[in-house]
């Protein structure tokens, strides 16, 4: 599939020209210079067909920030197949767009010189003063007026391959019988289902390293990374293959305390929570060389509310403030929730014990995906209410009739009661103790929803 870059100084509207493209706001946009740092891709239809669109940021040298995402921008212009670089329309000329416009021009690939802001006929005449760049393919448009964007459109159509055929997949009906039916007795899929793709978040406060976590795992420079707190903005995503699985690595922007978060700041938090909803785990990065902080327990707190796998990730160990066994019990104290989280403690800058991560995410993966057999499952429910008796309901008793589990990812069981709302929270805890202690569930919460017989899903509120 062809890879098509855009190129320009900051805001000359790239953002915006990417969001036209994939008729939905995907990449963040303000009149603030600089806010795309890290390159953004997306899959693009072009009415049949396909190609991958990659937004860099903006082009300056001001800050050894800045120069770090030029370096990024010019990278993605050379391995792209089609480049786009954008100028502004409402200013004159510039050298430096110039130089880079020649420098691009010099890769031998298909490039057009896009003017951007010329928003109605008589700004047409400014649109020939860039002229002088003589840009063979040259395009006066206004993105946020969608002027002219469809001849642009119609460049990039004839330097795209034919796409390929590709299959969509019907829609699964979540009834609780529906999924509970899509399992046999021994706990098999009894339909065959896309587990091989895993979508990781990277999630955690600002500057503990999640950047440099990511181009550790990547083995590549693919992210900024920078001293300059919430250097990250757009989510950053990325592909590779482990054994059998793609994982999708997305680097989310670093979150602060609410008074804190400002400007484009607060669009970053959404689309963090955005990613998080496609998401599948999450590694919790924490600064293994400061202070656990109420911020990381909040931030935790999004791993619970999002019922997430997930893996606890200690990064800057060689700079640890404790012992391991002092550092992880005060984990555990403050993130009691997350007990069943393995920790991985790493150093992202010099890369040690990153592989341990990837070793780990597949295990995480297996138990987020995993389906407990049903008569084994209602045996260990059976054992544990002989051991412990469920307590009585306004004086009358309650009986679990039996439990199946009817969804992975992560795993939710039901449990079929006469009187459901007599079964305690804690009961419910202490349920959930007893089936981990017989299944390996390590990485992923585990759901255990009281119902009455032929309840579905929807109808149930959790008590």
């Amino acid at each position: 599939m062809k890879k098509i870059a855009i190129l320009g100084q900051p805001n000359v509207g790239k953002s915006s020209l990417f969001n036209r493209f994939a008729k939905r706001r995907i990449a963040i946009t303000s009149d603030m210079a600089g806010t795309t740092r890290d390159v953004k891709k997306e899959l693009i239809d072009f009415d049949g067909k396909e190609a991958e669109i990659v937004d860099t940021g903006g082009i300056d040298e001001s800050t050894e920030l800045f120069r770090s995402v030029k370096n990024k921008a010019i990278e993605a212009a050379e391995i792209a197949d089609i480049i786009i670089y954008m100028v502004n329309g409402k200013s004159l000329p510039d050298d430096r767009d110039k130089q880079l416009f020649y420098k691009l021009q010099s890769l031998g690939k298909p490039i057009a010189l896009v003017i951007n802001k010329i928003d109605n006929d008589k700004e047409e005449e400014r649109a020939w003063e860039f002229s002088e760049f003589g840009a063979q393919n040259q395009f006066a448009i206004s993105v946020s007026h969608n002027r002219r964007v469809g001849q642009l459109i119609e460049w990039i159509k004839s330097h795209l391959d034919e796409p390929e055929l590709v299959l969509e997949l019907d829609d699964e009906d979540d009834a609780l019988e529906n999924l509970i039916s899509r399992f046999d007795e021994s706990g098999t899929l009894k339909e065959e289902e896309n587990l091989n793709e895993i979508g990781v978040a990277i999630i955690g406060r600002t500057n503990v390293g999640k950047s440099s976590l990511l181009n550790a795992l990547l083995g590549s420079e693919r992210a900024v990374v920078s001293d300059v707190a919430g250097t990250t903005i757009d989510p950053v995503d990325e592909k590779i293959i482990v054994k059998d699985k793609t994982v999708t690595f997305i680097d989310t922007a670093g979150l602060r305390r609410r008074g804190k978060i400002q400007g484009i700041e607060r669009y970053a938090l959404g689309r963090t929570r955005q990613m998080l909803e496609k998401a599948d785990i999450a590694l919790l990065v924490l600064d293994a060389s400061a202070p656990l902080s109420e911020l990381d327990e909040k931030i935790a707190g999004l791993v619970d509310e999002y019922k997430l796998g997930c893996i606890i990730v200690l990064n800057k160990w060689d700079e640890a403030l404790g012992t391991y066994d002092e550092i992880v019990e005060e984990l555990r104290y403050r993130f009691k929730f997350l007990s069943w989280a393995p920790v991985i403690t790493v150093s992202a800058k010099s890369k040690k014990r990153v592989h341990k991560i990837t070793d780990m995410l597949l295990k995480v993966y297996e138990n987020y995906t995993r389906h407990i057999p049903t008569r084994e499952l209602n045996d260990v429910i059976k054992n544990a209410t002989i051991k412990h008796h469920i307590p009585s309901f306004k004086g009358k008793a309650v009986n679990i009739l039996f439990a199946s589990q009817y969804e992975i990812k992560p795993p939710k069981i039901a449990l079929i009661s006469n009187r459901p709302k007599g079964i305690h929270f804690s009961y419910i805890r202490y349920l959930s103790n007893q089936i981990r202690e017989n299944f390996d569930l390590e990485g992923t919460p585990l759901i255990l929803i009281p119902k009455k017989r032929g309840e579905r899903e929807e109808d149930n509120s959790e008590d």
